[in-house]
Parts: structure tokens; C-alpha cells; sequence
């Protein structure tokens, strides 16, 4: 069995390249960003066993080019990236690395809101131009405001903490959640979306991306969130019909948006959102802190050997758990 554990992006975390060594293996790394045939060629060159999935999707094509692939690991939650369900139907676990970044990308979701409501880039920018801009100028507060939670994981969780602690009210919506993560945060169980869009001046997204929740904030779910408000995205692009955000911000609806994410990344040269000065935007950097790295590339790594030693994974963090079960129960029902 090849000793090789195949990174799907540039970089991970020496501490976490440390414990591949340790356990004597090796890893190879895919350009940013490659695309499966590339990730194919990687797998079938090297042997791979494992994937640190980071950039570039694993699909089903993927997998067919490696099999002798033991253990997909997501370096983070979102797996988006990875066919869960081809992965479960060849025997393949997918890991998340369940809570490792939520405090880096809490905080980025924070100062995305920040810089967005106060307007920061366009300040300084104007100040940089000779402007001096204070005359006329009238900011906003952010306390008293109510915070949508769309999403209660472990982000949404560190966000509202923090959201907090600058005096904003917390709603949310999770159909899937606990009621302890509404209730250690104190903030309002909304018992549908609209309900919590409609008392929303900040609408902060951490759902996953999947069939039920693309283009989640569109135009009609858009008109029924306070004129005024704001939308915070630090999970995945698509929850959010694009063009529809952007015709809400220039119609008035929204006050703006900060923005981490995009539908297609990196996005194009002339993607609308370069437009709307009420836009910021990031690259999908939130969660990218040397602490948060480490600790997800650590847990990534750990999970990988977890498998391949047949040592116990919590069951939280198989993302494909349950698709598994049913692959693996699927030919004694037909022989049934």
C-alpha cells in the first residue's frame, strides 16, 4: 500500500505535515484549484490511500481513478467540493473537521459586518483621494440590532458570541439543530426561514450547501428581510442568487453585504459584485488563520489515520455516515 496521502491545494499546516511523517507517510500536493483530471492524474501517479481535501472537487471520476482511495478528509465542514453519495456508494468515508476553524471564521463574519456597516473601505478610500469626508456624514450602530443566524452550528455559535457581545439581539433557524444551541446563545428559535428573515437587519449565513439551500437568499426570500439590512456570507456562494443580491443593494432594499464567498471561485474579472461599492469582499479567507490552520489540518490528517489504523472516528464527524450504512445494506436488501 503506497505510503502517500494527497493534498488538494499548495499548502497544509507543518504541524500537521509533521504528523503525516510521523505515522511515515508522505504528502503530495495538487496545484490551487486543479481540476479533477488533474486530481486524477495525482492519485494514479502517487497511489494515494487518503485526500486533505482543500481546492478542486472530488467527484465520482475521481474516485474510479483511485481504488485503492481508503479516506477522504475535508480541511474544514463544508463538502460541497466532495460526491458525499458516490464516495459512500464505493465505500469511501468523508471526515469534516467539525468546529476546528469556527472561532477564524466567526471573527472574519464579525469584521466583514464591521467594515460593511461602517462603511470602512469607502472611508478610507475617499481619505486616500484627499477627501475628508466627515461633513454630511452620518454612520450607523450596530446595538439593538437583530442578528439572523441561518445555520446553528459550531460558526454560527462562535459568531453569535461574539455578536453578543456588541449588543445585537439573536434570532436563528436550524431545523436540524439541538435547542441548547439556541438557548446557550439565548437567542430566539425562529420556526421558519421567513420568519427570521423578516426580523433580520443582519442576515449571517452557516448552512451547507446542498439541493435544499442553493440560491437560499434570493429575490423573494431577499424582500422579506427589513429595508435596511444587511447580509453577512461566510459559508458557501451559492446560498446566495447573485444577481439578485446585487439588484437588491442597488434597488435600496439592502443597506450592503460582506462577502467571503462566491458562487464560482476565484470569481471572474467582471463579476458584478466589483460594481457595488456596498460589497465587500473577501477570498474565501475566513477561516485562513495560522490558528485555525493548524487545527484543522491537524484534525484532517488525524482523521485519515484514524481510518486507516480501523481506529473509532466520532460520528459527527463522517459526514457520509448514514449514506454508508445504506450503501453497505443495499445488496443483502436486493438479495432479499
Amino acid at each position: 500500500m503506497s505510503k502517500t496521502i494527497l493534498v488538494t491545494g499548495p499548502d497544509l499546516d507543518p504541524a500537521a505535515s509533521r504528523l503525516v511523517a510521523d505515522h511515515g507517510y508522505q504528502t503530495v500536493h495538487t496545484p490551487a484549484y486543479a481540476d479533477s483530471a488533474v486530481i486524477s492524474e495525482y492519485l494514479q501517479r502517487t497511489g494515494a490511500v487518503g485526500i486533505v481535501s482543500r481546492m478542486g472537487r472530488v467527484d465520482a471520476a475521481v474516485m474510479d481513478a483511485a481504488p485503492q482511495l481508503k479516506v477522504i478528509s475535508k480541511h474544514g465542514v463544508g463538502v460541497d467540493n466532495i460526491d458525499i453519495q458516490a464516495a459512500a456508494e464505493r465505500g469511501i468515508p468523508v471526515l469534516v473537521a467539525t468546529g476546528a476553524n469556527a472561532v477564524s471564521v466567526a471573527e472574519h463574519a464579525i469584521a466583514l459586518l464591521l467594515a460593511t456597516v461602517k462603511r470602512v473601505l469607502p472611508l478610507d478610500a475617499g481619505l486616500r483621494a484627499g477627501r475628508w469626508e466627515k461633513p454630511g456624514f452620518a454612520g450607523q450602530e450596530i446595538a439593538g440590532s437583530t442578528m439572523g443566524l441561518m445555520g446553528m452550528g459550531s460558526i454560527a455559535q462562535a459568531t453569535g458570541r461574539i455578536a453578543k457581545g456588541l449588543g445585537l439581539t439573536l434570532v436563528g433557524f436550524d431545523p436540524y439543530a439541538p435547542d441548547s444551541a439556541f438557548d446557550s446563545l439565548g437567542a430566539t428559535r425562529c420556526d421558519t426561514l421567513e420568519d427570521m428573515l423578516g426580523r433580520a437587519n443582519i442576515l449571517s449565513l452557516h448552512c451547507p450547501l446542498n439541493d435544499q439551500t442553493r440560491g437560499l437568499l434570493n429575490a423573494e426570500t431577499i424582500a422579506l428581510m427589513p429595508k435596511g439590512a444587511y447580509v453577512v456570507n461566510t459559508a458557501r456562494g451559492g446560498l446566495i442568487d447573485e444577481p439578485a443580491l446585487v439588484a437588491a443593494i442597488r434597488a435600496g432594499h439592502l443597506a450592503g453585504a460582506g462577502l467571503d464567498t462566491f458562487a464560482v471561485e476565484p470569481p471572474a474579472a467582471d463579476h458584478p459584485f466589483f460594481a457595488v461599492p456596498e460589497i465587500v469582499l473577501t477570498p474565501h479567507i475566513g477561516g485562513v488563520t495560522a490558528q485555525a490552520g493548524a487545527r484543522v489540518g491537524v484534525d484532517a490528517v488525524r482523521g485519515i489515520f484514524q481510518i486507516l489504523d480501523g481506529e473509532p472516528v466520532a460520528p459527527e464527524r463522517i459526514i457520509n455516515r448514514k449514506l454508508l450504512a445504506a450503501a453497505q445494506a443495499e445488496p443483502a436488501n436486493m438479495e432479499k
